[in-house]
């Protein structure tokens, strides 16, 4: 790997994380690669990911991956101790970030309302199924609901051949997207407030992030068009599928010369775009009938030396073990208490700067005291006293 930059884009920043499951860590996640001090703040029975598989002795390696680079403070916000280290905590922070179904944070005392009157320079994000107004606010959101409410997996459905019934959810796409782009809103309050001097209030809803993402079918569902787009499908080898994507003419050109047939250039069925549109599925037999007699390494290697984007298809095990990501640095070996574990680092990486996951998976409430006598001044006595009354919880009490 090369040598890692050291700067910290946001050394000093510190985020008060509320988040759970997966949009809200996965947003605060990035913010600690970028070297933000990230304080989640978790209940007395901590965040329900860490007791989710993959489990290694006691330790989810699914937590370390959406939580590490963070610091735990386990209490209990049903008391009103609680809420005052928070709002101490508040005075200190630049960023809150919370997923809770609206209306819970301000009946607790700790919404945008109440926080940004002890810190007007405070950028408070909101990460919600369907945002904080509407018809739908109120309603409990989760991934795969959202992919069935925002049409994703109707037009999902609708690419697929020979299929009535939409696809089982086993990957949360509305929660990361929302994630990312609660982590991009974030960044642009911070320049704001950099350039005004007051914080904001950001409302993020992964509804419209996955309307967001289905950029052609959103236009297409007000001005279908006639015929409806061709799709890409898998391409059947002698032991396995490839992809080809021939998006432009100049792949199909490629293309063409690279399996032998460059007649397909003046076939009247093909030369253009319109034509092979129209001749779609006949264009495709006829690749599957090239690929037939060659095997997906053989496919790839002809197509991709003719320059053409084309891909076998790989596992998740196959593709992370690939060198390519190695030799970019594309993750990081980290160590949860139960061994090494490899976790995917940021997409995006900087010249002068550092984005990386960090080594180092925090307890549950691991970091209780630190923060307290460090942020808050607080004694080794007020901290033991609130251990006493249960204000305050480490990994040994829920165990």
């Amino acid at each position: 790997m090369t040598q890692r930059p050291s700067e910290e884009i946001l050394g000093g920043v510190r985020v008060l994380d509320f988040t759970t499951i997966v949009s809200g860590p996965h947003c605060t996640r990035l913010l600690a690669d970028l070297g933000a001090e990230v304080i989640k703040i978790e209940p007395p029975e901590g965040d329900f990911i860490r007791v989710q598989p993959p489990i290694r002795d006691s330790k989810s390696a699914y937590f370390a991956s959406l939580n590490c680079g963070k610091k735990s403070l386990a209490l209990d916000l049903k008391t009103p101790e609680a809420i005052e280290i928070i709002h101490g905590l508040a005075t200190t922070a630049d960023v809150i970030v919370e997923n809770s179904r609206p209306g819970v944070m301000d009946r607790l005392g700790l919404g945008y309302a109440a926080l940004s009157k002890l810190n007007p320079r405070l950028v408070y994000c909101s990460i919600s199924g369907f945002g904080q107004t509407g018809p739908w606010a109120k309603r409990s959101a989760y991934a795969p609901m959202l992919h069935a409410a925002s049409g994703y997996d109707l037009v999902n459905l609708s690419y697929q051949n020979g299929l009535e019934r939409p696809l089982n959810t086993g990957i949360y796409v509305g929660d990361v997207l929302g994630g990312t782009y609660a982590f991009g809103a974030i960044q642009s309050a911070l320049l704001k407030r950099e350039r005004s001097g007051s914080g904001d209030y950001i409302d993020l809803a992964m509804m419209d992030g996955l309307l967001g993402m289905l950029i052609y079918e959103y236009q297409e569902a007000q001005f279908p068009p006639r015929p409806r787009v061709t799709t890409f499908q898998p391409t059947r080898a002698k032991d396995g599928y490839v992809m080809i994507a021939s998006v432009k003419p100049n792949n199909f050109d490629s293309l063409a010369r690279a399996v032998g047939h460059p007649e397909w250039l003046s076939d009247p069925r093909f030369n253009s775009l319109r034509s092979r549109s129209e001749n779609w599925s006949t264009l495709m037999a006829l690749i599957d009938e090239w690929a037939s007699t060659r095997t997906v390494a053989e496919c790839e290697e002809i197509i991709t030396r003719g320059g053409v984007p084309c891909s076998r298809y790989y596992t998740v095990r196959e593709a992370i073990n690939q060198p390519h990501l190695e030799e970019r640095g594309s993750y990081e070996i980290v160590n949860d208490g139960a061994g090494a574990l490899r976790i995917p680092n940021p997409p995006f990486k900087f010249s002068n700067a550092a984005s990386r996951a960090r080594d180092y998976v925090p307890a549950l409430g691991g970091d209780n005291d630190e923060i307290l006598s460090r942020v808050l001044g607080y004694s080794d006595a007020q901290i033991a006293a609130l251990y006493g009354s249960r204000v305050l919880h480490r990994a040994t009490d829920a165990d």
